[in-house]
């Protein structure tokens, strides 16, 4: 079949050619030559800085796989907030959730802005009642709630706190009149999951977070510094000592730092945060933090950064948990303002759902797979703004690009890549288990020009190659765009791959004629 976005080359070694220009060179090295609209152009391997710089502009970028070197695994990294019912129960995403095999799901802003599940105020309606009393609790709505998120396959984090609120009255984001209390509602929900209490389940959740970003005022936490200590010191050393096999965290913490000449400078919450820990010997699994950013470089970087603190406060256990993340268009939340103009918020909305947050997503994740963290939830998995889907349950292209990794994911033993370039293009790739497919995964986030050439080494099976290529663009939702048969395994594509883009390219044996 003919290919739309894909032609497959025949490679040539050891000739020359003489290319002329204002300084005449003859050169000899290995060298591809390929068909092109008509045109047929020559890719000097390694020998790119020795040509004029208009046949440089001419040629391809040259992206490379090597499936002959081992560079680890490819992590699942692809968790989400919130999860798969949705408009009050209305809307049922759960086939398409577990479509992406979402490792994680973080429980925090579900069925927002009117939350009636996993809050605290949800379950526990009456902070006068004893948590003692299985009475007291409310847990219907949250039951069917859980049932339907783990039916993606999906492993629970569950935040125990409440939900953010942008009105201008609000009603639950405020320390707790009796800690030790609250404490104890929380020993109830873990009761009620883990060991079946109150006609309760045996979910296993092993991550239980402590509030959401108490450093998001006065949206998140109507308290100081010392009352989100407080709250944390007790609630957490309760669940420890009840439970310690489970992993205990937060802070979720929104403002976790910034980099000043290069260098990362920590929040003086987080600081102090850290410091309290350490000093009193707190439980402290895993540090969450969050991070919106239009730069796919970012969240990575901060990553390293955020290791290092850790490290550097006693930490090194720790484990790094980078549970919000997601594209903000032009770097800024002003456009979603309450004052902004409605134009503006749609076409903010528009964009972080569109190709351009397809591309930044699946470059954040590739660019993730070396970085120190152990857990990433992208903030969020279910409908309208931020989310995966639109307000009907259609899957967005944002959804696209995880479902883009999830296929990467079926050849999860990591081979060696070159050719991205940070912030602009990067590639990663993999071979399955049995060494009879392969994946190639690219974004082309902002890197100018729209053609590559896509070379291909040591694949590890003979005969025929079965190359088909899926597409993530303005006007591609992870559509079939080529699909052919190479005669040689090793053999190059031109790939067509105008930012913002996403490529999956699926190679694997052809069977025999």
């Amino acid at each position: 079949m003919r290919a739309t976005n894909v032609r497959m080359c025949q490679v040539g070694v050891n000739n020359s050619r003489r290319l002329k220009s204002d300084q005449q060179a003859r050169i000899r090295t290995s060298f591809t030559t390929c068909s092109l609209h008509g045109w047929r152009f020559v890719s000097l391997l390694g020998m790119l800085l020795f040509l004029p710089a208009a046949i440089q502009a001419a040629m391809p970028l040259e992206l490379r796989v090597d499936f002959g070197v081992s560079n680890g695994a490819i992590r699942p990294l692809h968790g989400i907030n919130k999860g798969s019912l949705a408009a009050g129960g209305m809307v049922d995403v759960t086939a398409a959730l577990k479509a992406l095999g979402v490792p994680f799901a973080r429980l925090h802003d579900c069925h927002w802005p009117n939350p009636d599940v996993v809050d605290i105020h949800a379950v526990f309606p009456n902070f006068q009642a004893d948590p003692e009393d299985p009475a007291g609790y409310d847990f219907a709505l949250t039951d069917e709630y859980l049932l339907a998120t783990i039916a993606t396959g999906a492993q629970i984090i569950y935040r125990l706190g409440e939900s953010i609120e942008h009105t201008s009255k609000r009603r639950f984001v405020h320390p707790p009149e009796n800690t030790p209390k609250w404490a104890a509602i929380c020993l109830g929900i873990i009761r009620h999951y883990n060991e079946g209490w109150a006609n309760g389940f045996h979910h296993d959740i092993r991550y239980w977070e402590i509030w959401n970003e108490p450093d998001n005022r006065p949206a998140m936490w109507s308290g100081t510094d010392d009352d989100y200590f407080r709250l944390y010191r007790i609630t957490a050393s309760a669940i420890k000592k009840s439970y310690p096999h489970l992993k205990v965290g937060g802070p979720a913490v929104g403002n976790n730092g910034r980099f000043f000449k290069g260098a990362f400078q920590p929040a003086a919450f987080v600081t102090n945060f850290l410091g309290l820990c350490r000093r009193e010997s707190l439980p402290l699994d895993f540090f969450s933090w969050h991070s919106y950013t239009a730069a796919p470089t970012e969240p990575p970087r901060r990553a390293q950064a955020i290791r290092r603190m850790l490290d550097d406060h006693g930490f090194a256990t720790t484990e790094s948990h980078l549970n919000e993340w997601n594209y903000l268009p032009g770097n800024t939340w002003n456009p979603i303002s309450r004052s902004s103009p409605a134009e503006a918020r749609d076409r903010f909305y528009q964009e972080m759902s569109g190709a351009q947050s397809a591309a930044f997503i699946a470059a954040t994740l590739l660019g993730l797979q070396e970085a120190p963290v152990e857990v990433c939830n992208f903030f969020h998995g279910e409908l309208g703004g931020f989310g995966l889907f639109n307000l009907n349950g259609v899957p967005q292209k944002n959804y696209y690009a995880l479902r883009a990794f999830r296929d990467l994911l079926d050849t999860p033993r990591r081979v060696q890549t070159q050719g991205s370039i940070p912030g602009q293009l990067i590639l990663e790739a993999g071979l399955n288990l049995d060494a009879t497919s392969a994946t190639i995964l690219v974004s082309n986030f902002a890197y100018p020009q729209s053609e590559f050439r896509l070379a291909s080494a040591r694949l590890p099976w003979r005969g025929r190659t079965i190359v088909e290529t899926r597409l993530v663009d303005a006007t591609h939702d992870f559509d079939l765009t080529g699909s052919e048969i190479s005669a040689a395994p090793n053999a190059s594509l031109v790939l067509r791959l105008k930012s913002p883009a996403i490529a999956l390219i699926s190679l694997r044996r052809a069977p025999p004629r």
